[in-house]
């Protein structure tokens, strides 16, 4: 998106008192002047798409840009100004190793971040990368690697508030929490999501229906979802468990939910101080299977 464009949706958005504006950017595509620009108009936070310091591994995810390039511009937004920058970084790579992987850890001291979104990666049949059949880490061998990038973050001040989600004190993503809290949001583009009024909506994934949509001065939502009771409280549950400080269990929870809870407990999977209840370690290992169970 040009930076006219970014600067013109800020200003039907004012005024943003206090508030934390994040915008994503390609590494292969920052300067010092563009994030001076983004600065300027209020932007507050920066998230790149770093993925990896290893070269090798960014090659094999067919990503255009380099270590170094990623480098170069997570210092330029910190030159300009910005103070909360975020990176996403992947592991469970094709061909990665312990020892790739702790080189891309052993660079993150050296850069300026506040947040690290971390995720291991997953292939989906039919996809390019399913179709090369490329080796991934043994499941012994990608949770070595999940304990050696918690450690390391954990050791440079970074807490893990949230199960993919790390930041220095200060500096949580407040639209992420959002989310996980099932704050109120909408969402414009698309596929953008929304959740309004207690109903969850998409946008229409097709660019050229969403725009015609626009022009018509129709809806370009294609998709509708309002969860009933019990099912919205069991989501709700589900996604507060993301985070590391847990989530209250409501008043009104049924008694076959309470069940699951206390089952999941005995396995192993959650801890309950009085009306809270947390992922343990086991838990946060498999979560997938632990929402699966509530929902």
């Amino acid at each position: 998106m040009h930076r006219d464009e970014i600067e013109t949706i800020l200003k039907l958005c004012t005024p943003l008192p206090d508030c934390e504006i994040t915008i994503e950017a390609n590494p292969e595509n920052s300067s010092l002047d563009y994030f001076q620009a983004l600065k300027k108009m209020g932007i507050t936070r920066m998230s790149f798409g770093v993925q990896s310091l290893d070269d090798r591994s960014l090659t094999i995810l067919g990503r255009s840009h380099s270590a170094k390039e990623a480098k170069n511009a997570i210092g330029m937004a910190r030159l300009a100004g910005i103070e909360n920058i975020s990176i996403d970084l992947m592991y469970d790579l094709p061909e990665q190793d312990e020892d790739s992987w702790s080189y891309t850890l052993d660079q993150i001291q050296d850069l300026p971040i506040q947040h690290i979104s971390l995720y291991n990666l997953t292939i989906e049949p039919h996809t390019s990368f399913y179709k090369r059949k490329l080796r991934l880490p043994r499941p012994d061998t990608s949770l070595r690697l999940l304990s050696k990038a918690i450690k390391t973050f954990e050791a440079l001040g970074f807490e893990r508030y949230e199960i993919s989600a790390f930041a220095k004190p200060g500096f949580r993503s407040k639209h992420n929490l959002g989310y996980w809290m099932f704050r109120p949001f909408l969402g414009f583009g698309p596929s953008a999501f929304s959740y309004w009024h207690g109903e969850r909506f998409q946008n229409t994934p097709n660019i050229q229906r969403y725009l015609k949509a626009l022009r018509e001065d129709k809806s370009p939502v294609h998709f509708r979802e309002t969860l009933s009771f019990p099912h919205n409280l069991k989501e709700q549950i589900a996604v507060g468990l993301r985070l590391s400080s847990g989530c209250m269990i409501p008043e009104k929870t049924p008694q076959e939910t309470r069940d699951t809870l206390t089952m999941l407990q005995e396995k192993g999977f959650l801890a309950q101080n009085d009306q809270i209840v947390q992922l343990t370690e086991k838990g946060k290992l498999f979560y997938d299977t632990v929402a699966a169970e509530i929902v």
